[in-house]
């Protein structure tokens, strides 16, 4: 009489890193109903319906995009479709940044994150119209564009998908309403009990009157004493005023000691991202603690389907002309090309993401029993160029490519039209 299989599937032979669990190693990874059932050394194959053999690959927990934008359709060209920046892009998690607001997270609800094969989170926009293309259209961010109460009932009525509150804090914000804005979004946080994800870098330009007054060097010495422990300061390798290095070339005092109080840094690749800023920034021990891509349809290029108008007919002409193609793997690859080590940059998108998220319990780890979000990860070295939006290019010798991954079990393979291929130096 035959056997029945133990297991659904085996993840066989590949190099398991799963920092939360503390296991570095050639392991196999069982899969019995969407559940992870075992991990361990020399799993039998005939356990289970289904071998993968992973040889020579990296096996990691679901991987965790804490910077995306898929709100797709009502946030402009800025929305991309989730599961091709999720599962067909190699990850299992994504955290929408300031998408949907207290209005339009029924929509986000309804039409991205009950829809999409992709875990799908969200940072509420602090402001009422959410993220709309406010380089367009920078009077909406005002003060009284911001419903304090309207914000938080949304945000603690909706817990099971709302995991933060975003907000921006930039020269043209502050050239047009000082601080306040950011005074508004801090105290939804507050009373929402949420963290509060800060964009710096210039995003809205500055309004034709000038700064007012304002000097962008001060936004963030401004800004800082405003969060709490757990908040999270965004782009710091921004190639736009305002970052972390200031115009002097220097890493600004205040960043450590923030640090040191318990705020997190987020990269927010995307096209705001400087390898020339990053290494000042790495220099000065300045290590984030997530890796969010900030994939968006500005920074990226996916070809209109035969018979349909191209997506983007004013590419050139839109403020954040960026790389054609990009995903959270790459940016990991960055990450690596710039100093940091595997063992540095896998946290920054598993188990730190999944604490900055309070989901520590469910997402982020290889957890017996729980759901089997694995990432598998391919590993080319050679010689691998780079490129920033501002022409600076590194060498990367080791670059990340994803294969396939699984959310709950069921299995996705990396076929999104934005991936990139390599270049070879």
């Amino acid at each position: 009489m035959a056997i029945s299989a133990t297991f659904d599937q085996l993840l066989r032979g590949g190099r398991v890193i799963c920092p939360a669990s503390g296991i570095d190693g050639i392991r196999d990874v069982a899969i019995r109903n969407g559940k992870i059932a075992a991990v361990q050394q020399d799993i039998l194959p005939t356990s289970a319906k289904e071998v993968i053999d992973v040889t020579g690959k990296l096996v990691l927990p679901g991987l965790i995009d804490t910077h995306a934008h898929v709100y797709q359709y009502v946030t402009g060209r800025f929305g991309m479709n989730a599961d091709m920046v999720g599962v067909q892009s190699g990850v299992t998690t994504l955290v929408d940044q300031g998408g949907p607001s207290c209005m339009t997270l029924p929509g986000f609800r309804h039409f991205v994150a009950e829809h999409a094969k992709s875990r799908v989170y969200a940072f509420l926009s602090a402001y009422l119209v959410g993220g709309l293309e406010g380089h367009y259209y920078p009077q909406l961010y005002s003060p009284e564009g911001v419903d304090i109460d309207a914000s938080v009932k949304a945000a603690t009525a909706n817990l099971d998908i709302v995991r933060g509150i975003k907000a921006h804090a930039e020269i043209g914000g502050f050239a047009r309403w000082g601080i306040r804005v950011i005074e508004m979004a801090a105290e939804i946080g507050r009373r929402a009990d949420l963290p509060v994800y800060v964009h710096f870098g210039q995003l809205w330009g500055l309004p034709e009157s000038g700064t007012n007054g304002e000097d962008v060097d001060t936004i963030l010495e401004r800004v800082i004493p405003l969060l709490r422990e757990g908040d999270v300061l965004a782009h710091p390798f921004t190639r736009h005023p305002g970052g972390f290095v200031n115009r002097e070339g220097e890493v600004h005092p205040v960043i450590q000691a923030a640090l040191d109080r318990g705020l997190k840094v987020d990269v927010g690749h995307g096209s705001h991202f400087s390898y020339r800023l990053a290494k000042k920034a790495l220099a000065a021990g300045i290590v984030p603690t997530t890796l969010g891509a900030d994939i968006h349809g500005y920074n990226t290029h996916v070809p209109a389907p035969a018979g349909t108008p191209e997506q983007h007919e004013d590419d050139e002409n839109h403020p954040f002309a960026g790389q054609a193609k990009f995903s959270l793997v790459q940016a990991m690859s960055s990450m690596m090309a710039l100093g940091l080590t595997l063992e540095q940059v896998v946290p920054m998108v598993t188990s730190n993401p999944a604490r900055m998220l309070g989901r520590a319990d469910e997402i982020g780890a290889l957890r017996i029993g729980g759901e089997a979000d694995v990432s598998v990860i391919g590993e080319r070295t050679g010689r691998f160029v780079l490129r920033d939006n501002e022409n600076n290019e590194v060498v990367a010798e080791r670059l990340l490519q994803p294969a396939f991954c699984l959310r709950a079990g069921a299995r996705y393979d990396a076929v999104a039209p934005i991936l990139p291929q390599a270049v070879a130096a």
